[in-house]
């Protein structure tokens, strides 16, 4: 994604000169944490044009965006001599950079577009903004007015089209908004002339919308990931690149199971990695032979890879597969070198859990990125998620069987992050949760009776 902070409303070249110049003076001033100050002050002034209040969390969130910058700046320093000698050129660079422009000169002229009402840029801009604002009729008049624009491209350095916007993903943050009319906006846009699969330099390049709105979170958090994606479908959008990982990997990677079932449902190539992880038990079966060996092309990468995902996503009977033909109950897999009890409990899926605990997997084992154990995992994903309370409910069961199995809470894991404190207090004043975990908290977590 691109984590581009947004323009002020009426930009002013004048006003980003000065902004780099303000970061070249404070590096020149050689005072400890003078460029994290001026990155504050340039995270809260963003925040301020966004119409935020300053409250304590999004001073916390600004403290957040500045030691992000200024670690950002001191790698850029390690790489680039303009950086290093803190000259205006690489102030203005990193300025630029902060905006999602390649260059300060691109940036420029960006700037100079957007003065005029009517150019290329100024429309493109304002029918981003009516993308991810929901204005149909908006859109529909930049588009009568200006054809062209179905086709145009972001002077940003991912160099999107308006199709790409609408899957919420690769484009600025700020702009990662899915409103829930954006399956009849893809639609105008398709109508005006939009190739479905162009291509943005998003991620590296070759980045589609297709494979965009497929592991996206917003789209699937409006409701509105499958119909947008049978859309582009239907409209030919391709589903595969001609290399690479197919993009029904893609999904279970971003943690979209959802659209990896529906891209496998729609024919995606499929590896061992794949139909593991979207719970295809005869198409992962062809993956071995009789004797329960690999068969080429598949790897025992792939293995362990779709074993995290059938975990992370339930599907039980592929982990069971998987199990018997050796695959290691206390392997440390990726992205945080956790095991699957640790994604089945993160998941909430209670048979995957209960099958794991009767193979005897470690109940206390610790991933190596938060230092948390599966029964941290699974309270931490129920204490943050934002699915209803219904279908919150299958992780009662999840934690009680964890319960059962000699799984205790570490009460100091819970102070060391904001939201594993907001799942702590939710723990705390839920009875139903703290029955589940009877027996298993120590002092310094109480239930609302200790």
């Amino acid at each position: 994604m691109s984590d581009a902070f947004p323009l002020a409303a009426r930009p002013n070249l004048e006003q980003y000169k000065k902004l780099a110049k303000d970061l070249q003076q404070a590096c020149q001033s050689g005072g400890s944490g003078a460029v994290r100050a001026w990155a504050a002050r340039w995270a809260e002034t963003i925040a301020r044009l966004q119409g935020l209040e300053i409250t304590p969390g999004v001073r916390r969130r600004i403290d957040f965006e500045a030691e992000r910058m200024e670690r950002r700046w001191h790698k850029l320093q390690e790489t680039n001599q303009n950086a290093a000698r803190s000259t205006l050129a690489a102030a203005r660079f990193f300025v630029a950079r902060g905006h999602g422009f390649a260059s300060w000169p691109k940036f420029a002229r960006h700037l100079e577009a957007l003065g005029r009402a009517h150019s290329p840029v100024s429309q493109f801009e304002a029918a981003v903004d009516a993308i991810v604002g929901g204005d149909r009729a908006a859109l529909e008049k930049l588009l009568s007015e200006n054809p062209g624009l179905a086709r145009a491209r972001s002077t940003r350095e991912h160099r999107s089209t308006l199709l790409h916007y609408v899957s919420a993903n690769g484009v600025e943050d700020f702009r990662q908004k899915t409103p829930k009319n954006i399956v009849a906006i893809a639609k105008l846009l398709l109508a005006a002339g939009a190739d479905v699969n162009a291509e943005s330099d998003a991620y590296g390049g070759r980045s589609t919308t297709l494979g965009l709105t497929a592991t996206s979170c917003h789209p699937e958090a409006a409701g509105v990931q499958l119909p947008l994606m049978e859309l582009l479908i239907g409209q030919g959008a391709a589903i595969d690149s001609a290399e690479g990982a197919g993009a029904v990997n893609g999904c279970l990677h971003n943690g979209r199971g959802q659209a990896a079932e529906f891209l496998a449902s729609r024919g995606a190539r499929l590896d061992l990695e794949g139909a593991a992880g979207t719970g295809r038990i005869e198409a992962v079966k062809s993956f071995f032979t009789d004797d329960g060996s690999l068969k080429p092309p598949a790897t025992p990468q792939q293995m362990r890879d779709g074993f995290a995902w059938a975990c992370e996503f339930g599907r039980t009977s592929v982990v069971d597969f998987l199990l018997q033909r050796g695959m290691d109950l206390e392997a440390k897999l990726r992205h945080d070198g956790q095991t699957g009890l640790h994604w089945a409990a993160c998941g909430g899926h209670a048979d995957t859990v209960k099958l794991l605990l009767e193979r005897g997997a470690p109940v206390g084992a610790i991933d190596e990125s938060y230092g948390g154990t599966p029964l941290g995992w699974a309270l931490y994903a129920w204490g943050n998620s934002t699915e209803t309370h219904a279908s919150l409910g299958r992780y009662y069961e999840v934690v009680a069987l964890l319960a059962r199995a000699g799984a205790t809470l570490d009460p100091q894991w819970y102070e060391d992050d904001e939201d594993r404190r907001r799942a702590a207090a939710k723990m705390r004043a839920d009875a139903r949760m703290v029955a589940a975990l009877r027996g298993v908290i120590r002092s310094g977590m109480p239930s609302p009776e200790g």
